[in-house]
C-alpha cells in the first residue's frame, strides 16, 4: 500500500545499512505479468558483435530457471527486434568483448520491456542457444579470447543474414 511506503523504505534502508554498511536501496517498477527474456551476444576484439536471438526464462522456482524456451514463444516481432537490438547496442557502447547474456523483463500487459542486467559469462542455459543456432558458445568464447574474429576461421560464425535463415 502507498501508505506503507515510508515505513517499508526505512526498514529496507536499515537492513541494507546493517548488512552492507550502506543504506542505499533501489526502487523498481512492479510488473504484475512479466516475462524474463535473455539475449545471448558474442563480440570479438575486432568490432564484430552479434546477438544469437533470445531465450524465455520466465518459468522459475526459487529464482532458478526451470524451463528455457528459444525462440521465445508469443513474443511480438517488434519486441524481439527491440530486445536484440538493445542488447547489441548496449554491448557495443560498453566496448564489450566475448560471450555474454543481456537480460530483460517484458511487461506482458503494457507490451514494454525493461533492462535488468548483463551477465559477462556463459550461463548454464547456453546449451539452449547452442541447440537453436548450432554455435558452440564455449568454443566461441575461448577462440574470441584468443583474438579470433567471429566471421572467420576457426570460428566461422555466419553473418546475420545466414543466422536469420537458420534461426529466424
Amino acid at each position: 500500500q502507498a501508505a506503507d511506503l515510508d515505513a517499508r523504505l526505512d526498514e529496507a534502508q536499515n537492513e541494507a545499512l546493517s548488512a552492507f554498511g550502506d543504506a542505499s536501496v533501489f526502487l523498481e517498477k512492479y510488473i504484475a505479468r512479466a516475462r524474463h527474456i535473455e539475449v545471448q551476444i558474442l563480440a570479438d576484439h575486432h568490432g564484430n558483435l552479434l546477438h544469437l536471438w533470445e531465450r524465455d526464462c520466465s518459468v522459475q522456482r526459487r529464482h532458478q530457471k526451470v524451463v528455457e524456451v528459444a525462440p521465445a514463444s508469443h513474443l511480438s516481432p517488434s519486441i524481439r527486434q527491440e530486445l536484440c537490438g538493445a542488447a547489441v547496442a548496449l554491448a557495443r557502447k560498453a566496448g564489450y568483448r566475448n560471450a555474454g547474456t543481456v537480460e530483460f523483463l517484458v511487461d506482458v500487459d503494457a507490451n514494454r520491456w525493461y533492462f535488468i542486467e548483463v551477465n559477462p559469462r556463459i550461463q548454464v542455459e547456453h546449451t539452449v542457444t547452442e541447440m537453436v543456432t548450432g554455435i558452440d558458445l564455449v568454443r566461441s568464447q575461448l577462440l574470441i579470447a584468443a583474438g579470433h574474429r567471429l566471421h572467420e576461421a576457426p570460428l566461422g560464425i555466419p553473418f546475420r543474414e545466414l543466422l536469420e535463415k537458420h534461426c529466424g
